[in-house]
């Protein structure tokens, strides 16, 4: 049984954390338990009603204020499928967290509320969606009940929706009129908008296809751990501990040890401490090399047929997750796979417009939540490959050097 991970992502108030409740509840995917805490502490009780957005607002501060705050993961499952849900927040201050959430998604459930319509976040949400590379989008437009179901409405968010589809190059987007909280098109069809003809949500969710993103031709092994015992029963070994994040590798491989270059030969391969002819991304292996080589934590081994890119010089698309403003010049240190190095922002080639999405130039600075595409100087050559063509090894954090504090997600061009 495989499994999808999909984000779901909206502005306050949309319904996401509703919506995510009401998949699970319907789904028969709560334990008893759970429903109990739940009816004790919604805020409808009296009503009869479950507030069903408890689930995924897990944290005390979430629940007082009603909003979400952090990234909010729950798991369950059908017969058809196994499910990992984010729940990402939707305040324009968190925007940040909805990047962390959607790193590994497959698919992106973007909610509009059927009241208001295409707005800023919607836009932002579709941006980030796009640059991360997820490949199925479901825009899903929410509270239907309160503009009474009406078909014109939906086809007017439809129709601005499209226009944004067209701009960003989304190809595979599919739109569903949803009522979270009272279950409409969200496991079951309704009978209240008899005039749509697609099918429920969990019916796309089950059904969406799935192709593989591991990618199995290009070899890319960061080197996670250099292990040396030093025991007189291990006084000789020497392995490279890691995950294989993408290609197979068999003992006897000709690699290369990156940045450095150096050429070597692979001698043994162990996984859980026994010895195998192969391995394949994504499994964590130890690798032990024919030549007792200089290599050490975010060197990189990968094969003669497949190089990466080694550059000091990047250009990324970064969204900006500080509060305080990058600027020309300023330096971080920059994080990809395992190798950290320091680097300076050369320049801002440009700034999306969230609005418009028009590139807006002559930009010195980026304030919190700006997607720019920006150059950066690195201290150190770096072993990449552009975000496009392998998605593990095209992205890269930014820490600042005084707090650690992750400030930007690149996406290396």
């Amino acid at each position: 049984m495989d499994i999808l991970r999909f984000i779901t992502a909206g502005s306050v108030d949309d319904g996401k954390s509703t919506l995510i409740g009401r998949l699970l509840y319907d789904s028969k995917s709560i334990l008893i338990d759970q429903m109990a805490a739940i009816e004790k502490q919604s805020k409808n009780k009296e009503n009869g009603e479950i507030d069903l957005a408890i689930l995924t607002d897990g944290l005390r501060a979430e629940r007082e204020q009603g909003i979400t705050i952090d990234v909010a993961y729950k798991y369950f499952s059908t017969d058809k499928r196994k499910f990992i849900i984010a729940d990402a927040p939707g305040h324009i201050q968190y925007t940040r967290n909805m990047v962390t959430g959607s790193s590994n998604a497959d698919l992106s459930v973007i909610l509009i509320d059927a009241r208001k319509g295409v707005i800023e976040q919607t836009r932002r949400h579709s941006i980030i969606t796009s640059l991360l590379g997820i490949k199925h989008v479901v825009v899903a437009i929410n509270k239907m009940d309160l503009v009474e179901f009406s078909e014109a409405r939906y086809n007017e968010i439809v129709k601005d929706y499209k226009s944004i589809q067209k701009q960003l190059g989304l190809a595979d987007v599919i739109f569903i009129p949803i009522s979270a909280l009272s279950g409409d098109n969200i496991v079951d069809r309704s009978g209240n908008m008899n005039w749509y003809k697609g099918e429920s949500l969990l019916h796309i969710l089950e059904n969406v296809k799935l192709n593989s993103d591991v990618n199995l031709f290009d070899v890319r092994f960061p080197v996670q751990y250099v292990i040396r015992p030093q025991t007189e029963e291990l006084h000789d070994y020497r392995g490279y501990a890691g995950k294989l994040s993408s290609g197979i590798i068999r003992k006897g491989d000709k690699v290369i040890v990156e940045p450095a270059g150096i050429r070597t030969a692979i001698k043994a391969i162990e996984i859980g401490g026994k010895e195998v002819e192969e391995a394949f991304a994504p499994q964590s292996i130890v690798v032990h090399l024919d030549d007792d080589v200089d290599v050490s934590r975010g060197d990189m081994i990968v094969k003669e047929d497949s190089k990466p890119k080694i550059t000091q010089d990047l250009e990324v698309i970064l969204c900006w997750m500080d509060t305080k403003p990058m600027e020309v010049g300023s330096k971080y240190m920059i994080q990809h796979n395992t190798k950290q190095v320091r680097c300076v922002v050369k320049e801002i080639d440009y700034k999306l417009n969230v609005n418009t999405l028009e590139k807006e130039t002559g930009i010195q600075s980026a304030q919190l939540n700006d997607v720019c595409k920006v150059l950066l100087k690195t201290a150190s050559p770096l072993a990449i490959d552009s975000y496009k063509a392998l998605r593990n090894n095209g992205g890269a954090i930014l820490i600042d050097e005084t707090s650690y504090v992750t400030v930007g997600a690149c996406i290396i061009n």
